[in-house]
């Protein structure tokens, strides 16, 4: 008798889920964002005020979310707003992949700090792309179970730490970061340069590690798996908010050698169902209040939004001026091929 009733609720919910579905007539804004970047408080004030529903969907990286839209060339996955880092957005441009930003829809753009456009030089006129964030992954520390240690991207080739530690499924970052440790450019198209990097990271840090990490690093972290991580300080303490002693044991640094940094954008995708609600969110994202929750959320300084900082009420894992020792990755054109050839034919080969 019990299975049968399984079976006839499995029908009956079969039969009316689409009736359900049917009757939400709000419109609908599809996402396509990082990990851990916007917050379900924020989605929700912005459905409430607008009567509609997001829908919202995550990627780890870069590489991941331009790899998901290309295959899914004509439709774009059906999104109508994604946040492609800085080298990404001209890409995206030249590829006829974004539709262009009509600003006299956004109200709030004055709240985007000039400096930030000032180095936004890929779109300095926010003609296809806003500035969401402008920040820098780094590393993450354990102090309790690693208490001493340098603020250095040396930290990875310490053998007394192997098994215990990831860095980021990430091609510039990670090569970023050994470039940076060697005292060169994170851009650089040198191939003697970045073949010292590859060669770093293969001798030297990859045999410490557990794996390259995008995704679950920050839970791996939480529940004592990993003592080290290289990644975004929001990844890490959402999954640590509630335990108050690990939180307390947990320091972020950017290396004293300095790194990548990447300015985060929002960009309307060319096709997107809903252009007027996506520039409808734009605008909402730069609230001073909305972009102060944003951060507060995350632990982030208020980079991107200069109103926003006299909203501001929790801790930052960094600072702004933090970021003056790292530097921007860059669309490397052609020459990106370098990297590639680095990364999949030789430092990701085998894992």
């Amino acid at each position: 008798m019990r299975k049968i009733n399984i079976i006839y609720l499995s029908v009956l919910a079969a039969l009316i889920m689409p009736v359900i579905i049917s009757c939400d007539s709000r419109e609908r804004l599809y996402i396509y964002n990082w990990t851990y970047y916007t917050p379900d408080s924020v989605i929700e004030k912005f459905e409430k005020e607008y009567n509609c529903r997001v829908i919202y969907d995550e990627f780890a990286s870069n590489e991941d979310m331009y790899a998901k839209l290309m295959a899914n060339q004509g439709k774009r996955g059906g999104y109508d707003v994604v946040f492609p880092s800085k080298d990404y957005v001209p890409i995206m441009i030249r590829q006829d992949m974004l539709e262009r930003i009509d600003k006299s829809k956004l109200s709030n753009l004055g709240n985007i700090d000039p400096e930030v456009l000032r180095i936004a030089s890929y779109d300095p006129e926010m003609e296809y792309s806003v500035p969401y964030f402008y920040g820098a992954a780094g590393i993450i520390v354990n102090t309790a179970r690693v208490p001493y240690f340098e603020r250095s991207w040396s930290i990875f080739g310490r053998e007394d730490l192997k098994g215990r530690m990831t860095m980021l499924d990430d091609m510039r970052e990670v090569i970023g970061g050994a470039l940076a440790f060697l005292g060169c450019s994170v851009n650089t198209v040198n191939p003697v340069y970045v073949t010292a990097a590859r060669d770093l990271i293969n001798n030297l840090w990859k045999p410490n590690l557990v794996k390259f990490d995008a995704e679950s690093f920050g839970k791996g972290y939480a529940n004592g798996d990993f003592w080290v991580v290289h990644g975004y300080p929001e990844a890490v303490f959402e999954e640590i908010a509630d335990l108050p002693q690990l939180l307390a044991d947990t320091v972020f640094f950017i290396p004293r050698e300095g790194g990548p940094s990447y300015i985060d954008n929002m960009c309307i995708l060319k096709g997107a169902r809903n252009i007027d609600l996506a520039h409808k969110f734009i605008d909402f994202i730069h609230r001073p209040e909305i972009y102060a929750e944003f951060v507060d959320e995350f632990g982030l300084p208020a980079t991107v939004n200069m109103a926003a900082r006299n909203y501001k009420k929790g801790f930052s894992a960094y600072s702004e001026e933090d970021l003056l020792y790292t530097e921007l990755v860059d669309d490397l054109g052609e020459d990106l091929e370098l990297y590639i050839n680095a990364w999949f034919n030789s430092i990701r080969v085998g894992d």
